[in-house]
C-alpha cells in the first residue's frame, strides 16, 4: 500500500518552528557529505503545446539522508505563466521510497514542503546573522515572499516588514501576512524596502537585479532564494562583492546562476551554509555583510517530507492506495 497525502493533510501536520530545526540538521548533514544528492536535471517543457516556446521548466530532485528509513523524490514544475491562470508558479509532488526494499511508501504533495522548507533557509540564516528583532525587506510578493517571512517570524522578532513588488500583488501579500500578526506593509519601489533592514530577502523569478545596491546598508544580511539558473539574477555584483561571506546552500550550483556571473568568486569562495549551523561559528566581524544564496536543495525535501509523512502516519491520515494489486 502507498499513502496519499494530499495538501490539506501536509498543512494538518506541518509545523513550521520545528521544520526550521529539522533543515537545518539536514543541512548539516549535507556540509559532512551525509547525504547522497545526485546532480539535478532541470529542462523546458511544454514546446509544440502553443507554438515553439517553452511553457516552464521541470526538476527532478532525488536525495537520501544516510541513516533515514526512506529516501525522496522531487518533481517540480516552475511556470511563470500560471500568475495569469490564477495558479501557483510552483508546483510540485514528492515519492517515499523504503530505503531497505526500495518499496514504494508514499506520494506527498510537494508545493507546500518546498515552500516552507525554502522559508526556513530565511529563517536559519536570519537566527545565526541577524540582529533580534529585526527589520525585513522582501523583495518578491509570491508564496515564497509569505514562507520566508513567517518562518523569519518563528526565529526572531519583527519590527517592520516592507514587502515590495512591481505588481499589485505586493498588497495582497502585505494584507495576507498581517492577517497573520506579522507587521507588514507594501512600499512603492525597492529602495524603500531596503533601506535600513537588518535583512532583505529576494524570492523572485527575475532577470535583472530586483533592488539599487546602493540602498544597501552595511550590515545587512541578504538573503537570495530566487536564482537557479544561469539567466536568472536578483543581485547587482557589488551586493556580493561587499559582502565580507557568502554563504551557499550547495557552492557548486549556486556558484553557476546569474547572480554570480561577471563575479571573480568560484565555488571554494562560497561557504556551505550547513557548515556553520552545527557549532555557530560563522566568525563574521562586526559592520559587515552577508549574503546567503540558495538554489534548492533535495536534502531538505527529504528531510521536511519524511517528517511531515511520520506525523500523518502516526495520525493515520492521507489515504491507502493499492498501487501493485496482486495478480
Amino acid at each position: 500500500m502507498v499513502r496519499v497525502i494530499p495538501e490539506t493533510v501536509v498543512e494538518r501536520h506541518l509545523d513550521l518552528a520545528s521544520l526550521v530545526e529539522i533543515v537545518g540538521e539536514a543541512l548539516v548533514k549535507q556540509a559532512v557529505d551525509e547525504v547522497e544528492r545526485p546532480e539535478r536535471p532541470h529542462f523546458p517543457v511544454g514546446q509544440g503545446l502553443d507554438g515553439p516556446a517553452s511553457k516552464g521548466t521541470a526538476i527532478a530532485m532525488p536525495a537520501y539522508i544516510h541513516g533515514a528509513e526512506r529516501y525522496a523524490t522531487k518533481l517540480v514544475g516552475v511556470h511563470e505563466g500560471n500568475v495569469d491562470r490564477g495558479l501557483p508558479t510552483i508546483n510540485a509532488q514528492i515519492a517515499l521510497t523504503d530505503a531497505r526494499t526500495g518499496i514504494p511508501e508514499a506520494v506527498v504533495a510537494g508545493t507546500m514542503i518546498t515552500n516552507a522548507r525554502t522559508g526556513c533557509i530565511g529563517a536559519l540564516a536570519a537566527r545565526e546573522l541577524a540582529p533580534d528583532p529585526l527589520t525585513l525587506g522582501v523583495i518578491g510578493a509570491g508564496a515564497q515572499a509569505r514562507w520566508q517571512t513567517r518562518a523569519i517570524a518563528t526565529v526572531a522578532g519583527l519590527e517592520d516588514v516592507r514587502v515590495y513588488s512591481p505588481s499589485e500583488s505586493r498588497q495582497a501579500c502585505a494584507r495576507d501576512l498581517s492577517g497573520e500578526g506579522i507587521p507588514a506593509r507594501a512600499v512603492d519601489d525597492p529602495a524603500t524596502a531596503v533601506r535600513g533592514a537588518d535583512a532583505v530577502v529576494t524570492a523572485t523569478t527575475a532577470t535583472e537585479p530586483v533592488f539599487p545596491a546602493a540602498e544597501l546598508g552595511d550590515e545587512t544580511l541578504v538573503v537570495a532564494i530566487g536564482a537557479f539558473t544561469e539567466e536568472m539574477r536578483e543581485l547587482e555584483q557589488t551586493v556580493i562583492e561587499g559582502a565580507e561571506t557568502v554563504f551557499a546552500d550547495v557552492p557548486s550550483e549556486v556558484i553557476e546562476t546569474g547572480d554570480f556571473r561577471g563575479t571573480d568568486l568560484t565555488a571554494s569562495d562560497l561557504v556551505e551554509f550547513g557548515s556553520i549551523l552545527g557549532d555557530g561559528d560563522h566568525d563574521l566581524s562586526p559592520g559587515t555583510r552577508a549574503v546567503v544564496a540558495s538554489v534548492g536543495s533535495a536534502t531538505l525535501d527529504a528531510a521536511a517530507t519524511d517528517a511531515i509523512y511520520r506525523r500523518a502516519a502516526e495520525a493515520n491520515d492521507g489515504t491507502d492506495v493499492e498501487l501493485f494489486p496482486d495478480e
